[in-house]
C-alpha cells in the first residue's frame, strides 16, 4: 500500500508537491517526484511496502527501459507475484511487482490487466508522452481523477485532488484510462453464477483451507514487524490462527504472534478476542476506550476516511484507534480478515433472500466495496503509516466461492440460516466453539461504537437541524450522518466530492 499523485498535460510543479504532501503518511520510507516531458509522477512507500529497497539507492517512481523509458506509480498487492515474475523472467529484488506491471504493459498493452486476476491495484504508467491508468475490479485500491487548465490529475486520495481542482471523480473499478482520457472497462462482476463446481463437501472444505493458507503465505513473510487485527469474529480469527501457525513455523515453536483488539468498554470483540488469543497463545494487546475518546477522533477519521456513511465511520473509528495503537507498539504491517463477509455471504441482511437470489445480492454487496468498505481497509491503517494485508481478498478464493452452492454459504437451520456456514465448517476443528458459533457483527457492532454513536447524536442534534439539512441535502439520512457530512464538507466541499461517497443501504 502506497500513495501516488500524477499530472498529465501541463502540471504545475508546486501543485504536484502540495498534492503529494497531503499523503506523506502513506510513505515516509521511500518517495520521489519525477518529471518527464508533459508528465509529473510522485510516489511514496512505507517500509512494509518495499522492505528490500534501500532509500539511498533505489529511486521512485520505478523505471523500466525495456522498450522506451516507462515509469510507474503503483499501489497494489499481488497474490501470484512470484509465479508471474518467474513466468516472465523477472529477477528478484525491490519493486518486483512494479517491474512486473511495466513488463506486462510493454508485452500486452491495454490487455495487460487480464494477467492481474489475483491482484488489487491502482496504477499509472507513462513514458512522458502517453499515460495508461487502471484500477482493480473490486476497487480495493482507491484512485481519483480530475482536470484543471488542460491537465489531468490523478491521486490515491481525494484530499490530494481537492487541493488542485473541484472537478473530482472516482476512477471506476475494473476500468483503464488511455492517453485521451477515455475510460474503458476491462472486467466486470459476473451477471450469473458459474456452474457449480462439485457437490463433494469434504473436498470444498479442503480446497477453502488450502486457498486461504496459500493466499496468506504468498502475501506475508514477517520481514517487517507484523501483527494481527483481532476482533474475535470468524474472519479475523481464521487469519490470526493461520498467521500464528506460520509465525511459529518461521521463528520457532515458542514464538508468539502479536495480536491487537479494540473495544468501547468490555465489548463482545474484546471478550471473544481474548478467547482466540489464549487459544493460539498470541502476544495479545487490548485497547479499551470510552465514548469520549471515540468522539474526539471523529474529525480525524472523517478527514482520512473521506466518507460520511455512518456504518463505515463507526467501524473506521475503531479501526483508526487500534491501528494507531499498534503503530505505537512498533508494528509496520497488520493482518486483517476484511473481505470474508463479501466472499462467504456473511452480512445478516443477505438471509432475507431465498437461495436463488443470493448470488445477485452478493454481487450488489461486493459492488459496495470500491467506495465504501474498502476505504476503511486502506485509509484507517495508512493514515497511521501501517500497511494492511487481507488474505481473504483473493482472486482465487473469490472465483472458487462463486461456484459453491448458495445453501453452503447461508445454511438453512430450522427457521434460521447460518451465515458463512462453509467457512465456519472449514475451520471449526481449529477454533473455539465460541468463535465458530458467534453471530456475524460488523466491526463497529462488536467493538461497541455502533451502539453508542447514534444515540449520542440523536440527543445532541435537534430535529429542526436535521430537517433543515435534509431540505438542502436529501442524501443525509440521520442526525449521526449529518454530523459526519458536515465534517466531510468542511474538508472537501459539497460539490462533486460528495458524489464519490458510497452510502451503505442500511444505517
Amino acid at each position: 500500500m502506497s500513495g501516488l499523485v500524477v499530472g498529465y498535460g501541463s502540471p504545475d510543479p508546486l501543485k504536484i508537491e502540495e498534492m503529494f504532501k497531503k499523503i506523506n503518511y502513506r510513505g515516509p520510507y521511500v518517495s520521489g517526484i519525477s518529471t518527464n516531458k508533459q508528465v509529473m509522477l510522485a510516489q511514496n512507500y512505507l517500509k512494509a511496502d518495499c522492505p528490500m529497497a534501500n532509500p539511498d539507492r533505489d529511486k521512485v517512481p520505478v523505471t523500466s527501459s525495456g522498450n522506451g523509458v516507462w515509469q510507474i506509480c503503483y499501489d497494489g498487492q499481488m497474490g501470484n507475484q512470484k509465479e508471474l515474475a518467474k513466468a516472465h523472467g523477472l529477477s528478484n529484488g525491490p519493486f518486483q511487482e512494479e517491474r512486473l506491471v511495466l513488463h506486462l504493459h510493454q508485452e500486452h498493452g491495454s490487455n495487460m490487466c487480464e494477467y492481474l486476476d489475483d491482484a488489487i491495484f491502482a496504477f499509472v504508467i507513462s513514458n512522458g508522452d502517453e499515460i495508461f491508468a487502471a484500477r482493480d475490479l473490486l476497487g480495493i485500491k482507491t484512485l481519483f481523477y480530475g482536470r484543471r487548465d488542460n491537465t489531468l490529475y490523478l491521486a490515491t486520495e481525494l484530499k490530494s485532488l481537492a487541493t488542485v481542482t473541484d472537478d473530482i471523480h472516482e476512477f471506476p473499478p475494473g476500468h483503464y484510462m488511455d492517453s485521451d482520457g477515455n475510460l474503458i472497462r476491462f472486467a466486470e462482476l459476473p451477471k450469473a453464477p458459474p456452474e457449480v463446481l462439485h457437490s463433494d463437501l469434504d473436498q470444498m472444505i479442503k480446497d477453502i483451507r488450502d486457498i486461504i493458507q496459500r493466499s496468506l503465505r504468498s502475501r506475508v513473510d514477517f520481514t517487517v514487524p507484523t501483527a494481527g487485527l483481532l476482533s474475535g469474529g470468524m474472519d479475523s480469527s481464521v487469519i490470526n490462527y493461520l498467521a500464528s501457525e506460520l509465525h511459529r513455523e518461521k521463528f520457532g515453536k515458542d514464538a508468539r504472534l502479536k495480536t491487537f483488539a479494540m473495544g468501547v468498554g468490555e465489548s463482545e470483540d474484546i471478550i471473544s478476542a481474548r478467547v482466540l488469543a489464549n487459544h493460539i497463545n498470541s502476544d495479545h494487546h487490548e485497547l479499551i476506550v470510552d465514548l469520549e475518546q471515540v468522539l474526539e477522533v471523529l474529525p480525524e477519521v472523517i478527514y482520512y476516511l473521506e466518507s460520511f456513511d455512518p456504518s463505515l465511520v463507526r467501524s473506521s473509528a475503531s479501526n483508526f484507534l487500534i491501528s494507531k495503537y499498534a503503530r505505537e507498539h512498533g508494528i509496520d504491517l497488520l493482518l486483517s480478515g476484511e473481505g470474508g463477509d463479501e466472499i462467504f455471504c456473511g452480512y445478516l441482511y443477505l438471509k432475507d433472500f431465498p437461495p436463488e437470489q443470493l448470488f445477485v445480492h452478493q454481487m450488489e454487496c461486493i459492488g459496495f466495496l470500491h467506495n465504501n468498505a474498502s476505504l476503511r481497509l486502506d485509509r484507517m491503517n495508512h493514515c497511521n503509516s501501517v500497511r494492511v494485508v487481507a488474505p481473504l481478498i483473493s482472486g482465487e478464493l473469490f472465483r472458487y466461492m462463486l461456484a459453491i452452492p448458495p445453501e453452503y454459504k447461508q445454511k438453512p437451520d430450522g427457521d434460521e440460516k447460518i451465515e458463512k456456514w462453509i467457512f465456519r465448517k472449514a475451520f471449526e476443528p481449529f477454533l473455539p466453539e465460541i468463535i465458530t458459533r458467534r453471530l456475524k457483527q460488523e466491526f463497529s457492532q462488536g467493538s461497541g461504537s455502533a451502539a453508542l454513536l447514534p444515540d449520542y447524536f440523536e440527543t445532541s442534534i435537534s430535529d429542526d437541524e436535521l430537517a433543515e439539512a435534509q431540505a438542502k441535502y436529501p442524501l443525509v439520512r440521520s442526525k449521526e450522518e449529518l454530523y459526519y457530512f458536515q465534517l466531510f464538507t468542511d474538508n472537501f466541499g459539497d460539490g462533486l466530492a460528495v458524489e464519490t461517497v458510497g452510502q451503505w443501504p442500511k444505517l
